[in-house]
């Protein structure tokens, strides 16, 4: 079941997304969070998906600017439980949150995913996202640069 996200599921949100973290494919964050540090979240359409009475994914949206003129831009992100990964939750998630952006008002999600993360290239592939470019060497972790790739999708 994919549904908003609410206060109570933080506590579940931060261990996936630490899982990301420390797994070191997903993002360039390298400091865990704690879930009073993910309260911001709520404030964009976020999503959880639960199954069994257990939270082990989320989709949500953030500001992609500041500028007005971006107003109608969402950027995203996707994170699935490493112990449910490969199974289609992410696209199930990826297209929930298309529903949610669009109902929400916004017009188009962005994202750059890391360039050596298939698994998630695939799913935004599949929830039918167009690949826009290749940034190198866009930021570094533990010392090496990466490549991302600029995803979106017009809604």
């Amino acid at each position: 079941m994919i549904r908003p996200a609410t206060a109570a599921d933080l506590p579940a949100l931060a261990p996936i997304y630490n899982e990301g973290i420390l797994g070191r494919n997903a993002t360039f964050e390298t400091r865990l969070r704690t879930p009073d540090e993910l309260q911001s979240w709520l404030a964009w359409p976020c999503l959880v998906l639960e199954l069994g009475g257990a939270v082990l994914g989320f989709a949500r949206g953030g500001e992609y600017s500041s500028r007005p003129c971006y107003a109608g831009v969402l950027d995203h992100s996707v994170y699935v439980a490493t112990s449910v990964q490969g199974q289609g939750y992410g696209v199930a998630l990826l297209l929930a949150l298309q529903d949610a952006a669009r109902a929400a008002g916004f017009h188009k999600l962005t994202s750059r995913v890391f360039a050596r993360n298939l698994g998630s290239l695939a799913a935004h592939h599949r929830a039918g996202f167009r690949e826009v470019g290749r940034h190198l060497k866009h930021a570094q972790l533990d010392g090496e640069w990466l490549d991302v790739v600029t995803v979106e999708i017009s809604l």
